[in-house]
Parts: structure tokens; sequence; C-alpha cells
């Protein structure tokens, strides 16, 4: 039992390193989509970006990022005024909540900063895992993780390279599988090829990359 466990495992190993080779060729410079020139519009995007297309956070963010600048200004936001301005993205009373929370916590805690370890930041209103390493890998350039969004989460189970469903467990086994330095790229990656390629009700196949490294491949 123990082989046979093993031998998979170095399968998985192996299949991966090619996976990352060959998306190192065709995305080397895989980066967050999401539309920031700060580590706090970063989180606020992230927030908003729960649920809800990159496309539609980067039409509705520059209104935001204009108008509220540091974090004490959402703190002090006005909640109804903010649900209207961010209504737009979806699940915007509990969007709103976790912004204002979130920038509270920031001004009481941090300065107004926002802090870059992943214990401060998941302690904070509205900031899980997912948006701590989005956060950390793509602002701070600290690879402590990797983002499981929904493209991440699909992709990575499509490739054979997890067969977890919960995002903690999925994360836990990518990290074992790309080299840390790749963590952060690895997840951008993921993400724009699922939206280009991998596209969840019309996968192009024939036009991917990793069709020939992929048990999911319709080629």
């Amino acid at each position: 039992m123990k082989t046979k466990v093993s031998a998979a495992a170095a399968d998985r190993k192996t299949r991966a390193r090619k996976i990352i080779a060959r998306l190192k060729q065709e995305y080397p410079d895989a980066t967050c989509a999401l539309h920031h020139r700060s580590a706090l519009e970063l989180a606020v995007a992230t927030i908003l970006s729960a649920q809800c297309t990159d496309a539609r956070v980067n039409m509705v963010t520059p209104h935001l990022f204009a108008k509220y600048r540091t974090a004490a200004d959402y703190a002090a936001a006005d909640l109804r005024v903010l649900e209207k301005e961010i209504q737009s993205t979806g699940f915007f009373r509990n969007k709103t909540k976790s912004i204002i929370g979130m920038a509270q916590a920031l001004v009481e805690r941090h300065g107004g900063e926002v802090p870059q370890t992943m214990e401060e930041l998941t302690a904070l209103p509205g900031v899980g895992r997912k948006t701590a390493n989005v956060i950390l890998g793509t602002w701070f350039g600290k690879n402590d993780g990797v983002v499981v969004d929904t493209h991440v989460h699909r992709l990575s189970r499509l490739l054979g390279l997890t067969r977890q469903d919960e995002p903690v467990k999925i994360e836990q086994e990518l990290m074992q599988l790309v080299p840390r330095e790749d963590w952060t790229w690895f997840s951008h990656t993921l993400i724009q090829h699922g939206r280009a390629v991998c596209i969840a009700r019309r996968p192009r196949c024939a036009a991917c990359v990793l069709n020939r490294l992929c048990p999911s491949s319709q080629v």
C-alpha cells in the first residue's frame, strides 16, 4: 500500500514539475488582475472580489480609491453610502461590514497600516487566509501560502494535483508540489489560465499547453 501511495505521490510531483515548466513559458509574468496602488487598496479589492469577477471589481474601485484614501476614511464611512457604492459586486452588505470592520481594526491596532504577517492579517475582520495570501504575495512579496480561489480550486483538481475539496487542504498539497518562490505566481497563473483557456463551461482543451499532462483533457 505504501509503495502505491509513494508511486502516486512521485507521479504527481513529476507532473507538477512539468506543468509548472509549461505554464512558465506561457505565463511568465502572471500577476494579480485586481487594480491597486497600495496594500490597503489591494485588501479592499480582494474583499470585493469574493463571488465577483475581477473585471467588475476594477469598474467599482476607481471611485472608491479616489474617495477613500486611508484606512481612517473607510473606518468612518457611512454604511448605507458604501453599500450603494459597492452594490454591483454582490453580497454588498457583508462586504461593507468587512471593509469598515477591517479598516477600524487597522486604525485601532496597526496605526492605519496593513500588517505584513499572516497572523495579524487573518485577525482582521473580513480577512481570511485567501485574502491574506493575496496581500502578502502580491504586495509584500512574501510567499506564505497559495491563494486558492475558485479557479485554483477547479484547475488543481482537473490537473490531478489534488483530490481534496477544502481550500485549506488543497493549499497544503499545492505548497508541497510547487516551489515556495513560485507560490504567488502559480496562483495568479492558474487564475489567468482558468479565465482564458480552461473555462469551466467550455474548456478549450485543444488550445491548452497542458492538454498532454492533464488527466481531464478532452483532446
